[in-house]
C-alpha cells in the first residue's frame, strides 16, 4: 500500500514514476556534534528574537538598542552535517540552523548543544545538477523563516524523489499551482530533482507539514532556491533563481504557499529565460502585504523592457504591480551585470527603496511609484553589491550599509539625495547593525565590528570559513554566524 500511495502521489504531482521507487529512509541522526561550550566569561544573554533573514520582513538587519563590543569572543562552535549557507534563526531560546546536508537543527542558544535534529530530505549531489557551485551536495540553501502564529519553522529542501515524510503521509495541502503569469519554456525535469517546503515544529523538530513548491512547466534542477523565505499573512513566499553558470531554462519566480490548505500562488518574470530572483535576503514584505524583489539579468539585450534587471513590486497574490529598471538594463543584461545580486533595501518608513547590484550603481526609488525604466529618484556610482544590506535612520536621514565588492560602504539618504560615507576595504560581507556597531564577515572567516558612524575598526573575531553571502543572526549579546562546517556563536560582550 505504501508504494501504491507513493505512485498515486507522484502521479498527482506530475512526477515521473521512476522517482516513486522505494524512497530513501532518512539516515540515523549523527553522533553528538563536537561542541565547544560557553563559559562564564563568554556567556550569552538573549534579547529579541531573530525569526527571519535580517530579523524582520523589511530585512533591516538592525538592532539599534544592542550592545557595542567589549572584548568579544567565541562562545561556542558546533559542527553539523553539512555547510550552512542560510542565516541562522533565533527564537524561544533556540538557534535554528539549516544545512546543505538536508537537515534542520535546533540548538540551545546558550551552549550550542543539539536539542533536536530533523533530516527533512536527502540532498542532491552537486554532480546531478547541470551547473552550480555549491558542493558537495545541495540541500537547504535559502534562509528559513519562523512563524510564531503556528510555531513552525519553514524551510525548502532540494531533493530527489519522494521524502520519507511524503511517503509516510499524503501531502496535507493541494499541490496544483496557478499558471505562471508569463510564458515559460516547458522542459523535462532532470533526474527527479524537486523542491519541497517543510514546516517543522520549533520546539520539537517534528515535521508538521510538507508540500512540493515547483510550478508546472519548470525544470527544478535548473532553479536554485537561494533567497530567504518570507512568511506574510499566512503565506510562505519562496523565491527562485538559477544555479551558478546560468544553465538551462530557469526563470525568476516567486511561489506562495498558504500555510493552511490552498493552492500555490505563482509569479514568473515576464521574459523568456533567466531574470533570477536569487538575492540571499529574499523578498521584502511591505505594510499591507505587497512584496518587493530584485531580478537578475535576462536574455533580452534590446527591445521592450522585460522586467529583468529590476526592482519589482508584487501583490500578496503575486500579481505584478509596478517596477523600476536602470536606463541601461539591456546593456547590463548583455554583460551579466544584474540588479538582483542584492535584495531590495527598504528604508525606514517604507517609502523609499535602494537597489544595488553588479552594475556598479546604487539607485533610489519611490516605493509607491517605482518609475519604470530610468525612473529613479537618485543614482550613486561606485558599488558592486552582493548579498543583503542593513539599514537604520538618524534624526534627518536614512542610513544603509551595503556589501559592495569595493568594501562595506555607508550610504546616506537625505531627502532624495544619495551620499557615500565611509568605506571599509577590509570587509565586504552582508552586514548587521547592533547598537552603533556594524558587523560583517570577510572572506577569511573573520567577523569585523566597525563603528557605524566612522567605519573605524572596533573588534575582530575569527569564526571559521564561511560562504560568500554569510551574514550573522543577532539576539541580545549573541551574534550567530553560519560556517562551512556548522555554526559559531560570538558573545559581543564578556
Amino acid at each position: 500500500m505504501a508504494c501504491r500511495r507513493a505512485v498515486l502521489l507522484c502521479a498527482a504531482l506530475g512526477l515521473a514514476l521512476a522517482a516513486c521507487t522505494t524512497a530513501p529512509a532518512p539516515p540515523a541522526a549523527p553522533p553528538a556534534a563536537p561542541v565547544t561550550t560557553g563559559s562564564a566569561a563568554t556567556a550569552l544573554t538573549l534579547g529579541a528574537e531573530w525569526p527571519t533573514y535580517h530579523g524582520d520582513a523589511a530585512r533591516s538587519g538592525a538592532v539599534t538598542e544592542g550592545p557595542d563590543p567589549a572584548s568579544p569572543a567565541v562562545a561556542w562552535r558546533v559542527t553539523l552535517d553539512g555547510p550552512v549557507y542560510a542565516s541562522p534563526l533565533i527564537a524561544r531560546g533556540l538557534v535554528v540552523a539549516a544545512t546543505e546536508g538536508g537537515s534542520l537543527y535546533g540548538l540551545d542558544a546558550a551552549t550550542g548543544a543539539t536539542v533536536w535534529r530533523t533530516h527533512v530530505a536527502d540532498p542532491v549531489p552537486a554532480a546531478a545538477l547541470p551547473c552550480g557551485n555549491i558542493t558537495p551536495t545541495v540541500g537547504i540553501t535559502g534562509t528559513p523563516a519562523y512563524d510564531a502564529a503556528t510555531g513552525q519553522v519553514f524551510a525548502v529542501a532540494t531533493t530527489q524523489g519522494l521524502t520519507a515524510a511524503e511517503t509516510a503521509t499524503p501531502s496535507p495541502t493541494p499541490t496544483a499551482a496557478a499558471p505562471p503569469a508569463t510564458p515559460t519554456a516547458v522542459t523535462t525535469p532532470s533526474a527527479g530533482v524537486r523542491h519541497v517546503l517543510f514546516g517543522v515544529d520549533l520546539l520539537t523538530g517534528q515535521v508538521r507539514s510538507h508540500r512540493p513548491v515547483d510550478v508546472p512547466g519548470s525544470d527544478p534542477a535548473t532553479h536554485l532556491q537561494r533567497g530567504a523565505l518570507l512568511v506574510s499573512d499566512g503565506t510562505v513566499y519562496v523565491p527562485y533563481g538559477g544555479n551558478f553558470g546560468d544553465c538551462g531554462a530557469y526563470l525568476g519566480r516567486v511561489v506562495g504557499a498558504p500555510i493552511t490548505p490552498g493552492p500555490l500562488l505563482a509569479f514568473a518574470v515576464p521574459t523568456t529565460r533567466e531574470a533570477g530572483i536569487w538575492a540571499p535576503s529574499g523578498p521584502v514584505g511591505l505594510p499591507g502585504g505587497d512584496l518587493l524583489v530584485t531580478t537578475g539579468n535576462g536574455e533580452a539585450t534590446g527591445g521592450e523592457w522585460d522586467r529583468s534587471d529590476s526592482i519589482l513590486r508584487l501583490s500578496p497574490t503575486l500579481q505584478l504591480r509596478d517596477g523600476f529598471a536602470p536606463a541601461g538594463w539591456a546593456q547590463e543584461n548583455s554583460v551579466d551585470a544584474d540588479l538582483g545580486s542584492t535584495g531590495p533595501v527598504l528604508l525606514p518608513g517604507a517609502r523609499r527603496v535602494l537597489a544595488a547590484g553588479k552594475g556598479g550603481a546604487v539607485y533610489l526609488a519611490d516605493v509607491d511609484r517605482l518609475g519604470g525604466v530610468n525612473g529613479q529618484l537618485a543614482r550613486l556610482e561606485g558599488c558592486r553589491s552582493f548579498g543583503g544590506a542593513a539599514v537604520t535612520s538618524t534624526a534627518d536621514a536614512g542610513v544603509a550599509f551595503l556589501p559592495c565588492t569595493e568594501g562595506l560602504t555607508q550610504v546616506t539618504v537625505a531627502g532624495d539625495r544619495l551620499t557615500q560615507g565611509w568605506r571599509s576595504t577590509a570587509v565586504n560581507g552582508s552586514p548587521v547593525l547592533v547598537g552603533s556597531t556594524v558587523w560583517a564577515l570577510d572572506r577569511s572567516g573573520t567577523l569585523h565590528g566597525l563603528d557605524a558612524v566612522t567605519g573605524d575598526p572596533r573588534a575582530t573575531v575569527a569564526v571559521g570559513e564561511t560562504s560568500r553571502f554569510a551574514t550573522p543572526a543577532v539576539s541580545g549579546t549573541a551574534l550567530v554566524v553560519p560556517t562551512s562546517t556548522g555554526v559559531t556563536a560570538v558573545a559581543i560582550t564578556r
